[in-house]
C-alpha cells in the first residue's frame, strides 16, 4: 500500500481507486442490477446480504485491478486487502 494521491489521477480524476487496495462501497450487491440501472450514478439496490467491493487491490491480477472490478462480500469481511475511502460532498 502507499500514501493516497502519490499515484496520477484515473480518467475520473479519482486517485488510487485502483492497485493500492479493494474499497468498500454503500451499494448493496445485486447480481443483475446492472441491467435495469439507471446509466448515471446507480445507487444499488435498497435491500442486499452482500456489500460491494470495487477496484484492486496490490495483490490481485492486473485484469482485477481496475474500477469496474466489483466483488460481493459480507459486510463483516475484512482483510489486509480491503480498505474504504471517505468521500465529502462540497
Amino acid at each position: 500500500t502507499h500514501p493516497v494521491a502519490q499515484k496520477k489521477a484515473n480518467e475520473l480524476g479519482l486517485h488510487d481507486m485502483s492497485g493500492n487496495v479493494r474499497e468498500w462501497c454503500q451499494d448493496w450487491y445485486g447480481v443483475a442490477y446492472y441491467a435495469t440501472s439507471p446509466s448515471n450514478n446507480p445507487q444499488g439496490p435498497k435491500i442486499g446480504s452482500s456489500r460491494v467491493l470495487r477496484g484492486g487491490s496490490w495483490y490481485d491480477y492486473l485484469d482485477d485491478v481496475r474500477v469496474a472490478d466489483r466483488e460481493l462480500f459480507t459486510p463483516d469481511f475484512h482483510g489486509y486487502l480491503v480498505g474504504f475511502r471517505l468521500a465529502r460532498q462540497q
